[in-house]
């Protein structure tokens, strides 16, 4: 079968087929509407437990329709410059990144949610209910 592959670089996408034709295609802009998803999240829930949380599905919809939100992706949780720049970059400007009229704001990581919990606490943020 004809195998395609995506990347990124200098702001744009990018779609490789197997032939080896390159055809650029724009990054994400503001004002785009996310495409439908859903991701399957882990959800704190009230029982005394080691493990008190339940997967709970939550679609692009829920995060996203009728908001204004700012969403950033990390190569990984625990790595150097993450921890170090970027979610403290974000969690310094919380309230002025709020103040623009942004709803809120979301992480995306290669990391399970596991992972994400543990290294969101190991920051100091608070964990907040919704599940994503």
């Amino acid at each position: 079968g004809d195998r395609e592959y995506s990347f990124s670089r200098d702001r744009q996408s990018a779609h490789l087929s197997q032939t080896g034709s390159i055809m650029a295609k724009p990054m994400a802009k503001e004002g785009d509407v996310v495409p439908s998803i859903v991701f399957k999240t882990r959800t704190r829930i009230p029982v005394e437990s080691e493990n008190p949380f339940d997967w709970k599905d939550v679609t692009t919809e829920d995060l996203f329709k009728g908001k204004r939100v700012v969403l950033f992706s990390l190569p990984g949780a625990f790595t150097p410059t993450c921890s170090s720049t970027h979610l403290p970059g974000y969690e310094k400007n919380y309230e002025a990144i709020k103040a623009m009229g942004i709803d809120d704001i979301y992480c995306l990581s290669v990391n399970d949610a596991f992972v994400m919990r543990q290294w969101g606490l190991k920051q100091g943020l608070e964990e907040v209910g919704g599940g994503a």
